[in-house]
Parts: structure tokens; C-alpha cells; sequence
């Protein structure tokens, strides 16, 4: 799958978005975004990574391959 990190994609019945900002230190935090649902029946959850990052692409690059193996670990796609 050819994706760019900072786009949502779907896996399974999510949608899943890869998060990233910087931190007071100057180093990037990474988080995922699972989204599913729709309407008023829509469920977020999201998820802070524990590792830090230098760049923020790199922080998105962690966050989207996280979040689809959390999506795919709890058996939605």
C-alpha cells in the first residue's frame, strides 16, 4: 500500500490518521488517530506513542505503520 504518512487511510472498519507535533524539548511526538463509524454513532480514539522523534515526517512515518498494526492486531480489517 503506497500512502502518504499524514493522510488517513482505511484498515478494516477504521479510519485510521497518523498525528505528529512538536514538543517542548524540540524533538517530535507521534499519535494515531482511530476513527470509526459515522454520524452521530462516530468513535475516535486516539493513541500517544512513546517515542520521540527528530523530524516530523519520521514521527508520521511511525504513527501510520503503529496505527495500522494496532487496526489489524484487533482483528478490523
Amino acid at each position: 500500500m503506497s500512502f502518504k504518512p499524514e493522510t488517513p487511510f482505511p484498515v478494516g472498519k477504521y479510519l485510521v490518521s497518523p498525528l505528529s507535533r512538536l514538543t517542548d524539548a524540540g524533538d517530535y511526538s507521534a499519535s494515531i488517530s482511530l476513527r470509526s463509524g459515522r454520524g452521530m454513532a462516530t468513535h475516535d480514539r486516539v493513541f500517544r506513542l512513546v517515542p520521540r522523534f527528530a523530524s516530523h515526517h519520521a514521527a508520521l512515518r511511525y504513527a501510520a505503520r503503529e496505527g495500522r498494526a494496532l487496526a489489524l492486531q484487533h482483528g478490523v480489517a
